[in-house]
């Protein structure tokens, strides 16, 4: 069987979107053959739209097949769903299993969407891990984050202490996603370690918006404020009336896929 695919990025962080689900296919079996960068399409998630009497909807997937919200999956959704001429007008929701998201479209391949309101907030936990104590902040924005604040984002070891970190038994049984921060003047520097795909990605939106959310609860950040993320994009988080995420996203290719 042979199925259209198309596949996104949201500043680096890339998916394979399917529009629907084929009969007798789970969601986790799809995304850990498709998202597969050797033997698949190769992508940090699987995104799969549907509509339903004008509603549209967002299912998502990690590369192992667990089940999760993503922001900048949700942006991409938001702009393929525009380019196939689902949408109507610049503002409209988004149905996910966060509930629905209210989205516009900000122009030049860009989209913005509200995201889950930050909870379970839990400043200075203190993490052993590699003969040393680490200090992370740990808040739910759609899903679990531990934010590390660090002087030189450059030096970081994403993968070895970021995997530490993301099975710290601190963060619950199933542990969270790591993000790494430096600030900079009035601008953040994020680089996240993602659970699901268990390694560094070049974005997270989530991990954005945890890393700006406890920024401004430290008193270092406004609304709203600017986020590059590793793979060199810029995006932005406002607070204003809840957590909103704002970034690019672009459809990179389509084609179809044998099953």
């Amino acid at each position: 069987m042979k199925i259209p695919f198309w596949k996104l990025t949201g500043a680096g962080n890339d998916f394979v979107l399917l529009s629907g689900r084929p009969k007798g296919k789970s969601g986790a079996a799809l995304a850990r053959s498709l998202c597969d960068r050797r033997f698949g399409v190769g992508a940090d998630g699987l995104l799969v739209m549907s509509r339903r009497a004008g509603e549209v909807r967002l299912d998502y997937w990690n590369a192992d097949g667990s089940p999760a919200f993503c922001g900048n999956g949700s942006r991409c959704a938001v702009l393929w769903a525009a380019a196939r001429g689902w949408l109507k007008g610049e503002e409209f929701a988004l149905r996910t299993n966060r509930g629905p998201l209210a989205a516009r479209l900000t122009g030049n391949g860009r989209a913005e969407v509200s995201m889950p309101a930050p909870k379970g907030l839990r400043l200075g936990v203190s993490v052993k891990t590699k003969g040393r104590a680490v200090q992370a902040h740990y808040v739910d924005t759609g899903v679990p984050h531990a934010v590390v604040f660090v002087p030189d984002i450059k030096t970081v070891d994403v993968k070895g202490l970021g995997r530490a970190l993301r099975f710290s038994k601190a963060f619950g049984r199933a542990g969270a996603n790591v993000d790494f921060v430096e600030i900079r003047k009035n601008d953040l520097l994020v680089r996240t370690y993602e659970r699901g795909v268990e390694a560094e990605t070049l974005a997270c939106g989530t991990g954005i918006v945890a890393s700006a959310f406890v920024a401004r609860v430290l008193g270092f950040g406004g609304s709203p404020v600017k986020v590059k993320v590793r793979g060199g994009a810029v995006l932005s988080v406002s607070f204003d009336e809840g957590p909103r995420l704002e970034g690019p996203g672009v459809i990179v290719f389509s084609g179809e896929v044998s099953l």
